[in-house]
């Protein structure tokens, strides 16, 4: 994480050309090290530079802080953030976005927009890369994307300031368009195959003649089927090569002079690097490309192939794939991913994420739940599979400031048993004990219910009285959290106690013992003790 780089440097207090050689240094060989180009990595430094000699440190910031501000910025032009906004804000002058020291990454502006005629007549969206790197489940990706997800730029623009400014991306208007898929790799096994599974299971329409066409007849004729059946928008998969060669070239020189397409995407895989950007360069001197999709983000890249993209060829990344599933295709934010790379996290594309998968109403009935801290098994099922819906929980981790770089995967791959785990105990519990959680914590019987529960689900005892113990305390930190956030909650002791291990085999009685010792009543349920009751 660079942030740690420049920290452990320790600048001095005024950034001066002795003072930030060092730091200089070290973030060019963590640059190098997440595989981002040689002469990008150069040129961000030099600009860096620039940017940070000869200004005096802002008062009320540290020169760590304001050098960090450098890097941001530097980051967020090499990747092209200064694109006009989409409902976002602009200096009206130059276009650039405004990046504000105080929150950064707080810009809801995607790098680049795609291209829609409307009632002109079907956009074409032609894609293009070697095998290997996605392209049939991009074209799948982009089609449900592009039919769910696009923001209407056109009804962003009738909101007003306040509402754009308050309003989440994942919770703007739509434009949801109509589109159509073109099977047009015909050489790949099952390609064609593979894209009409994807279209069935997005609802989206796929265009196919077989592996004996010509890929410029098909992608033509599909181009003519939209245009007859009202279509809006067509996504060609074309086929691809293990290396760049005249004859691919060719082949996709011919299907774009047959579909003349709106958008020509070149579709790049994250983990080839710095690579990435000479095969866009490439890809652009033959054919001419518009722009990029990086996929496989959500794997060991660590942002390489995104900084040298743009630096090398010029080209902007538009969408980025974070995931296997087809709805894991994201707009790429510079600002977001310079965030990213300096180790900031990204809160806003978590929240993003989480709003997509929680309703309005789910979310004000969790929080009534919580201010009465009526926190029950069903809520911990419901927001453990919510945090499985937003996919990996390194992914997750990585969206969080700072903690990215703090937990290797070995330490998340624990985490996710865990959860899994806990979900098998709930699975193997009743209705009435998932909703009343005082029955397996507090109640004569806990004993005995947990032991059948962790035989139910194939696990220990001992895991049973942990995940309890695990339990009360969330129970009580949302206690506490309520009270703090001023939503009331439960008075006394009872939200505030964890649950005891159980000792041996003595279970209730010791309980009860321990806490007629504290000065408590025995029998009668005043212990908080596992079973006291």
């Amino acid at each position: 994480m660079i942030l740690n780089i420049l920290f452990a440097r320790g600048l001095m207090r005024r950034m001066t050309e002795t003072s930030i050689q060092p730091a200089l240094k070290s973030v060019r060989r963590a640059l190098l090290d997440a595989d981002v180009n040689l002469d990008v990595a150069d040129a961000l430094i030099d600009g860096v530079r620039r940017r940070s000699l000869g200004r005096e440190v802002i008062k009320g910031v540290t020169a760590e802080q304001q050098f960090v501000k450098a890097m941001y910025d530097e980051l967020l032009d090499m990747m092209g953030g200064g694109a006009p906004p989409v409902g976002g804000n602009d200096d009206g002058a130059t276009g650039t976005t405004k990046a504000n020291p105080a929150s950064l990454g707080s810009s809801s502006s995607p790098a680049a927009t795609l291209a829609y005629r409307g009632p002109n007549g079907p956009a074409v969206i032609l894609l293009a890369g070697l095998q290997g790197a996605g392209k049939t489940t991009a074209a799948g990706k982009l089609a449900l994307y592009l039919k769910e997800r696009e923001i209407d730029p056109i009804a962003v623009s009738l909101m007003s300031d306040d509402e754009r400014s308050n309003t989440l991306a994942s919770r703007m208007p739509r434009r949801n368009r109509r589109v159509l898929l073109c099977a047009a790799d015909v050489y790949r096994p099952a390609a064609i195959e593979q894209l009409e599974i994807l279209g069935r299971s997005i609802d989206v329409d796929v265009f196919s003649m077989g592996t004996d066409a010509d890929p410029a007849d098909i992608a033509r004729l599909a181009v003519d089927k939209a245009r007859d059946g009202g279509y809006d928008t067509v996504v060609v998969d074309t086929a691809g090569r293990q290396v760049v060669d005249e004859e691919l070239m060719e082949e996709l020189r011919r299907v774009k002079k047959a579909v003349r397409p709106d958008e020509t995407l070149l579709v790049v895989d994250a983990m080839t690097g710095q690579a990435a950007a000479s095969l866009t360069a490439a890809f652009d001197s033959a054919v001419g490309i518009t722009g990029a999709i990086l996929t496989k983000l959500d794997g060991d890249s660590r942002g390489g192939a995104a900084v040298s993209i743009r630096g090398v060829s010029g080209k902007p990344i538009k969408f980025v794939g974070v995931g296997e599933r087809t709805q894991d295709l994201e707009p790429f934010y510079p600002d977001r991913m310079a965030s990213r790379i300096l180790g900031m996290g990204d809160v806003i594309s978590l929240v993003e994420k989480a709003s997509m998968e929680v309703s309005d109403a789910d979310a004000a009935r969790m929080q009534e739940k919580m201010a009465k801290a009526e926190f029950d098994f069903d809520d911990f099922m419901t927001q453990s599979r919510l945090v499985s819906s937003m996919g990996s929980m390194a992914g997750v981790a990585k969206m969080l400031p700072g903690l990215g770089n703090m937990i290797d995967n070995s330490q998340l791959s624990m985490v996710e048993k865990r959860i899994k785990r806990s979900e098998a105990m709930i699975c193997s519990m009743t209705k009435k004990e998932r909703a009343n959680p005082d029955l397996l914590l507090m109640d004569r019987s806990a004993r005995s219910r947990v032991m059948r529960i962790t035989k139910g689900s194939g696990l220990s005892f001992e895991d049973g009285v942990a995940f309890m113990s695990e339990f009360q305390k969330m129970r009580t930190m949302i206690s506490r959290m309520s009270k703090q956030a001023g939503m009331g909650g439960p008075e006394g002791a009872a939200a505030e106690e964890m649950v005891p291990a159980l000792a041996g085999g003595g279970g209730n009685r010791n309980a009860r013992r321990a806490a007629k010792k504290k000065g408590k009543k025995g029998g009668g349920g005043g212990g908080m003790g596992f079973g006291a009751r």
